[in-house]
């Protein structure tokens, strides 16, 4: 066994979302003891719970608690229903069972706060969020006892120290170093595997705060990090980081290694992999990082790399092309009038404009004419972009500086990742002749500014065939 050597394993929600999945959960982390000295395990809720328990504050905020018995009820079911399943011990599966219970009972107590003051403050989502992380951290744990691994649940709330900004609390990464470390060594020092919450922590009050998008992924970096740890695992439903979407390409195929700076942008560009802050502290601290599939556990999955340093050139028999992804739902929203030509400050204007609606900008695209500014938006936010560009041109639009301000029908965004994007003459070539053998129509292209994409803009009927185009050219 490796000396001192310290990995970090984080569970994702249908890795510990049945009786099943988190009986192969509790093998993977007795293997993995097995080998490391030092193991600390991250888990989410079971899959589907933290939709389940907003849900159900949203409601209690809007004056509706019928279903809270329901949600009790369906809460119960699924968390007893794997102790009595997987926990052979009777003591142990009976307390875990109570102290699941007791957090239910949390859950209805804060709903009907909730429904009393007609309002779910972003602190009391955070606190109704927490609860699936804090059932299911008991069942793994439990799980793993049960089956002869010494282990200890500690929630996260005990050493992830993070502001106040609830729903998307930012840690301080200095406490955050000193309590895990403080919480964390002795156990691992002595061969107890601590098996904690992701996606939440804690104010220095002690105020329970979750960390947004990705925040079972981001506690793993960040404990990985702090220690740290020599590699953190990913464990999720698929085999890694996969070239496109199975649904769409059948061949789709896994991955064996991708750079942080291509998955970052897979991430951004829709990919369901990892969110891109999950990246950086793991980045920074220089530790390996592996997804793996939890129903696939022999499987090598996808290891991240370091960005590579050849300037995006790629040595024969590389791929140029590594994935392809598709963001759905999106408009292309363009300004455009031959008043803007050497105007300065239109585009600040616009994106003034567009942030004040909170909405995000995925790709951006402008005729070296300046005569026009095009960019996406999300579908649902185009009506209240629009607005908001309206009356912040009202009166460049009235005396025709601008001719007008408008929206394409619905549109996806189809991105082409690859660190040889950036050197390797004629990749964007290639890509035009796919798409026109095929003739689909390119309504905007961008290369994104980290150098190692390509998105393309096309009609969203054309969104699977210009997937299934790109895809030919990523080669074995």
């Amino acid at each position: 066994m490796p000396e001192k050597e310290t990995l970090v394993m984080k569970f994702g929600g249908t890795s510990v979302g049945s009786a099943d999945a988190l009986a192969k959960a509790v093998q993977i982390i007795k293997d993995a003891r097995a080998n490391h000295n030092r193991l600390v395990v991250i888990t989410s809720a079971m899959y589907g719970v933290t939709n389940l328990l907003l849900d159900s504050a949203l409601f209690a905020a809007q004056g509706k608690i019928d279903s809270l018995p329901g949600t009790e009820s369906a809460l119960r079911e699924r968390h007893f229903t794997a102790a009595e399943a997987m926990i052979k011990d009777g003591k142990l599966r009976n307390a875990v069972k109570a102290e699941i219970n007791v957090l239910i009972q949390s859950l209805v107590n804060l709903c009907q706060a909730i429904a009393i003051l007609g309002e779910a403050s972003p602190r009391a989502l955070d606190a109704v969020a927490s609860l699936g992380e804090r059932m299911s951290v008991r069942l793994l744990g439990a799980g793993a006892a049960d089956a002869g691994t010494q282990s200890r649940v500690i929630e996260s709330t005990r050493f992830i120290v993070t502001n106040a900004h609830y729903q998307n609390a930012h840690p301080d990464f200095k406490a955050t170093t000193d309590k895990t470390r403080e919480i964390l060594n002795p156990l691992l020092d002595e061969g107890i595997v601590p098996i904690t919450t992701g996606f939440i922590g804690a104010t220095p009050d002690g105020v329970i705060t979750t960390l947004g998008r990705g925040g079972s992924d981001y506690t793993a970096a960040i404990i990985g990090s702090v220690l740290p740890a020599h590699d953190v695992w990913i464990w999720t439903d698929v085999d890694g980081v996969m070239t496109t979407d199975p649904r769409i390409v059948s061949t789709a195929r896994t991955l064996p290694e991708i750079s942080y700076g291509e998955i970052a942008e897979l991430a951004y560009y829709g990919a369901k992999v990892l969110h891109p802050k999950t990246i950086r502290p793991v980045v920074e601290a220089g530790i390996g990082l592996r997804i793996c599939n939890t129903f696939n556990p022999t499987h090598p999955g996808t290891r991240l790399k370091a960005n590579d340093q050849t300037n995006g050139k790629v040595n024969k028999g590389e791929q140029v092309i590594k994935a392809v992804t598709a963001i759905r739902k999106q408009k292309l929203v363009t300004i455009e009038g031959r008043g803007m030509l050497g105007v300065p400050g239109v585009a600040a204007r616009a994106f003034g404009a567009v942030a004040s609606t909170g909405t995000s900008v995925p790709l951006i695209t402008q005729a070296s004419s300046e005569q026009s500014i095009c960019f996406a938006v999300p579908t649902e936010s185009a009506h209240l972009v629009l607005d908001a560009l309206q009356k912040n041109f009202a009166l460049e639009l009235s005396e025709r500086d601008i001719d007008r301000v408008w929206a394409t029908d619905e549109v996806a965004i189809i991105t082409a990742v690859g660190s040889g994007t950036r050197n390797t003459p004629g990749v964007a070539g290639h890509l035009f002749s796919k798409l026109g053998e095929r003739d689909i129509n390119v309504l905007a292209i961008a290369h994104g500014s980290s150098d190692v994409s390509i998105s393309l803009v096309v009609e969203t009927n054309d969104t699977e065939n210009a997937v299934k185009a790109l895809h030919e050219l990523i080669v074995k």
